[in-house]
């Protein structure tokens, strides 16, 4: 016969099993703010990292495009930067060159290891394709030397320093000319080992755990996060953000360092749209909307057009399919004042993400909202491309020590924001 202290202690255990599916670790993490672009032909953010002149010790505040795709970190190769090239003889030189330098046949065959001016050796060109505007760009393997703020305990920016070398590309002013004004390079969050993460894991204090929390306005900063956490917003200061979290398996795919997971059917009102057993489903922080093969993207449309009946609908407007006549709120041109049934990722094991309004509906035009799914076409591979307009106020994890991904669904349900974060350093002047 059970006490009724065993009884709650019973309950308490399961209830826990359910609602949190992995065991967190705790431990020390670095910190940067994360800013929203939107003075560009897509939004696209950027984050804030320190770096540093590797043989004169000078640092600055740099703004690094976001990328989790990407093999190596990127950077304008200008006259402040001070480069430290790699030697062609180097081993990173031929590691890199072999592995991570891109094949497409629109880059340039490799030249062969040209004298530097100026240092007497010579140098290790690698080819990359730029995730702005699609090209394949030219860079020069680098030293690169960056510097993060560690986070009080994931609630504050503190004083303490994390140092970072992972070898980047140095490359000409002319490869960011389409960038966000003040962002000069990509950031690389990837699961490549010339990544920012794989670097700071080498100490033996962090986690492989990537956090991110992409801001909806360009007015506040949100935050990146790497570590084991825990992870605070404001105003509850004393709710762990992990609390919120699902997670679902991490997939590999051949020739990516990306990160991708298994979506098994869409859910949309209590209807099911399947999705094909072969399709995966990307991450990724460079496209805005989220894009779906056609066979899955047809359904979604049919499916959220009847349950939206009693909308007005709207002329389409590109690249967007499906638009209603909607008012925005408070001035806010990303957030529609319509209210939509949520559309629900289920995911390996189990688990759903629930795409709410804030996440689905976006405002175009002062007068028209429109679902924010894009047709990728017949053939499009992957079949499904998650963008970061579905990311926005949702905090996310990439979980490298158990080949996870987290995901909280929108914060707002929580009367919080990816926003919310205090910067409260003197550093950080937000």
């Amino acid at each position: 016969m059970f006490s009724l202290t065993q009884i709650f202690v019973i309950v308490l255990a399961f209830n826990t099993y359910y609602q949190h599916d992995q065991v967190v670790a705790q431990g020390p993490s670095a910190v940067a703010p994360i800013t929203k672009h939107i003075n560009t032909a897509k939004p696209l953010f950027s984050v804030q990292i320190t770096s540093t002149d590797f043989m004169e010790n000078e640092s600055s505040d740099s703004n690094f495009l976001i990328d989790i795709d990407a093999p190596l970190v990127f950077h304008d190769c200008s006259e402040n930067w001070k480069p430290y090239p790699v030697p062609c003889d180097e081993y990173q030189c031929e590691d890199v060159q072999a592995t991570y330098s891109s094949k497409s046949s629109q880059c340039r065959p490799l030249s062969k290891n040209p004298i530097l001016p100026g240092w007497g050796y010579c140098g290790c060109p690698v080819n990359v394709i730029n995730p702005v505007t699609g090209s394949c760009d030219r860079g020069q393997l680098n030293y690169d030397y960056f510097l993060l703020t560690a986070s009080d305990q994931g609630r504050n920016p503190t004083t303490s320093i994390y140092h970072s070398n992972p070898t980047g590309l140095c490359a000409p002013s002319a490869s960011f000319q389409s960038y966000p004004k003040d962002v000069t390079g990509v950031m690389t969050l990837s699961s490549s080992p010339y990544a920012l993460p794989a670097d700071l894991s080498s100490y033996n204090m962090f986690k492989k755990i990537t956090a991110l929390c992409l801001p909806s306005n360009s007015s506040a900063p949100g935050v990146f996060l790497y570590g084991a956490g825990p992870y605070y917003l404001l105003p509850n200061s004393s709710a762990d953000i992990r609390s919120y979290l699902a997670y679902t398996p991490l997939l590999k795919r051949p020739g990516s360092f990306g990160y991708f997971i298994s979506v098994s059917s869409i859910v949309i009102k209590k209807r099911s749209i399947d999705i094909p057993a072969n399709a995966t489903a990307k991450l990724t922080t460079t496209e805005p909307y989220t894009t779906l093969r056609t066979d899955i993207y047809n359904p979604l449309v049919r499916r959220f057009s009847m349950v939206t009946k009693r909308l007005q609908p709207a002329k389409p407007v590109a690249p967007f399919s499906l638009c209603f006549s909607a008012a925005s709120t408070a001035n806010n041109t990303t957030k529609s004042g319509l209210k939509v049934p949520d559309i629900e990722l289920n995911l390996q094991g189990g688990k759903k993400w629930a795409i709410s309004t804030a996440n689905s509906m976006k405002q175009v035009t002062k007068d028209v909202a429109c679902l924010a799914f894009v047709d990728g076409g017949a053939t499009s591979d992957p079949a499904i491309v998650i963008g970061t307009f579905q990311f926005e106020d949702n905090f996310v994890v990439f979980d490298l020590e158990n080949s996870t991904f987290g995901f909280s669904s929108s914060l707002l349900s929580k009367k919080t924001s990816c926003s919310n974060f205090n910067f409260t350093n003197s550093d950080y002047p937000y």
